[in-house]
């Protein structure tokens, strides 16, 4: 999910999908776990994901 995406949704939204991104990302923690995981890269990918759809809910909240 790029930045113009999230930029669009509400707080709500992007709580949701933030939500949506740890699940995932703990997924894919568990299947590197038991060496299940083929392409180590979407950990970092979705690590990133998150972050920046923190940044910008953080950044919805103050412009309150």
């Amino acid at each position: 999910m790029n930045t113009a995406e999230l930029r669009q949704k509400d707080v709500a939204g992007i709580k949701e999908e933030i939500k949506a991104l740890q699940k995932a990302h703990f997924g894919l923690r568990m299947q590197k776990a038991t060496q299940q995981l083929n392409n180590t890269g979407t950990l970092r990918t979705t690590r990133r994901d998150i972050a920046r759809a923190k940044t910008i809910l953080a950044e919805k909240q103050a412009a309150k």
